[in-house]
């Protein structure tokens, strides 16, 4: 059965593609579709010759497709990306495939074109987001570069000054006549460089929003009220500072003593902006679903250059004695750990707005109590404790045992379930470390409560995210004592996880 005219030319008009059919050069036939794409009437387009389709980029293959055409067998001579013209004269990519065809007439030419525009621009966005992927990573390559200086730098200071004065005491107590006043002396040194330590660490977790949240609702203006004089004296006498409430403002649900760190933060930053004094100006606004905190300073602003990196971690201007360049980091991990969103706005010789918006409304406070226990001690409990760092595992049970606990040790979680198994009396509380290496003190103490049901748990951690939440928040029921802590620090959470 042989194919009649208007079926081929039904199958011509059908094609999703342009169809163009040439002879000697010229349009022979052409349908819809190559009407559409190039612009042109198809009347008007059969006898035109194929350069008014072709770029100087396309006309630059002519040649060697002419000879194909005159010498190549019947068949397909290969597909082609390049690109056309319309009749407007605008240019845009192709894809043409073409096939040899003998007929009675002669050799034509069948070529089948698609606009391959869509497919270009999904090519260029794609080279564009690997481009952007790869400055993305380079950047944070750097930030991290920056970041692990930054705390090699502020750590290597802290410790240079707790191995020097450390050894100062054990010179003195060691010396013929030990003066008790320098050993106490140089003792306080190194205790302040560790508690140095700890705020760093603080900023570190709280810039990586991996900080422990006690989420509660609260009065933003009075939370601001409280910390006035705080903040006045973080500012310094030469510094006015202003606060302008809000009318009707609504709770917001967050971490107290997160919100007077960002403040005092903000104060600090201020303060070394308007060395010759100035104003600070706090105002609190309520939004539709959001409660807006602005803190401005009349300082002498920053650069565009430098509100840029402003929030970037150990970046800082200033010199290495006056700052760890965490301040607005640190901020910048508060509000975001808290839902919220912060933007800061800069102006050389104008001052800089930092604008704070978190989320309107409160959810219940979180368990647990904040008052301190009415006494500390213990009632002969026993505690078991584990730690993989031996010293600090030394040092609870030191103060534990002192208190009037029954102590026993245990190094890693599969050392503490033996000892367990081999203990006769009862076991009141598990104080375990979170991270650990071969058992994470989550599995520890979910394997110990099915052996010992009684058996209550305090966790103690630095980096607490295993027994984390979202947002930072502590899974509900887990306790957690926080590192670096105190005697009292430990004694009083131990004393109030066993009273429940």
């Amino acid at each position: 059965m042989e194919w009649s005219e208007e079926l081929a030319g039904g199958l011509l008009q059908a094609a999703p593609d342009a169809i163009l059919v040439l002879a000697d050069g010229h349009i022979v036939l052409a349908n819809d579709r190559a009407g559409q794409m190039y612009g042109w009437p198809v009347e008007e387009l059969v006898g035109q010759p194929i350069e008014v389709l072709l770029t100087d980029h396309s006309r630059a293959l002519v040649p060697e497709r002419r000879r194909l055409v005159e010498e190549g067998p019947p068949g397909s001579i290969g597909r082609i990306v390049t690109t056309a013209r319309r009749r407007d004269g605008g240019e845009f990519p192709v894809e043409s495939s073409t096939a040899l065809v003998d007929t009675a007439q002669g050799r034509v030419a069948v070529a089948v074109v698609r606009d391959v525009t869509e497919r270009a621009r999904a090519e260029e966005e794609k080279d564009r987001l690997r481009a952007e992927a790869h400055a993305h990573r380079s950047q944070r390559l750097e930030s991290l570069g920056q970041l692990a200086g930054g705390i090699a730098h502020d750590f290597n200071n802290m410790l240079g000054v707790i191995l020097n004065y450390a050894n100062f005491v054990i010179e003195e107590a060691e010396s013929a006549e030990p003066d008790v006043t320098m050993i106490a002396s140089d003792a306080m040194q190194v205790v302040r460089a560790g508690r140095r330590g700890t705020d760093l660490t603080h900023q570190l977790l709280a810039f990586a929003r991996r900080e422990v949240v006690r989420p509660q609702p609260v009065d933003l203006n009075a939370l601001i009220m409280q910390v006035q004089e705080l903040l006045r004296r973080t500012l310094g006498e030469h510094v006015n500072l202003i606060f302008r409430p809000g009318r009707a403002l609504p709770m917001i649900t967050c971490d107290p003593s997160q919100i007077e760190q960002m403040l005092v933060n903000l104060a600090l930053n201020a303060r070394d902006a308007m060395p010759s004094g100035g104003n600070l100006v706090i105002d609190t606004t309520a939004l539709a679903d959001q409660v807006r905190l602005r803190v401005c300073d009349s300082g002498r602003g920053m650069p565009a250059d430098v509100a840029e990196r402003a929030f970037e971690p150990f970046f800082t201007t200033k010199g290495s004695a006056e700052g760890s360049g965490l301040g607005l980091a640190t901020v910048y991990g508060i509000v975001t750990q808290a839902g919220g969103e912060v933007t800061l706005n800069s102006e050389v010789g104008l001052g800089t707005t930092i604008t704070v918006l978190l989320p309107a409304g409160a959810t219940p406070a979180a368990d647990g109590a904040t008052e301190r226990p009415a006494a500390t001690g213990g009632r002969g409990e026993t505690l078991l404790v584990v730690e993989d760092e031996d010293a600090l595992r030394d040092v609870a049970g030191r103060i534990l045992t002192g208190a009037g606990y029954r102590v026993l040790a245990a190094e890693g979680g599969a050392q503490a379930l033996e000892l367990a198994a081999g203990h006769d009396g009862r076991i009141d509380l598990l104080v375990s470390d979170v991270v650990m290496p071969g058992m994470l003190g989550k599995e520890l103490a979910e394997r110990l409560i099915v052996a010992r049901p009684g058996t209550r748990v305090l966790y103690m951690s630095g980096y607490a995210q295993p027994v984390l939440a979202s947002q930072g928040t502590l899974d509900p029921g887990v306790a957690l004592l926080e590192k670096p802590f105190t005697a009292d620090d430990l004694l009083v959470a131990v004393r109030r996880r066993l009273d429940g």
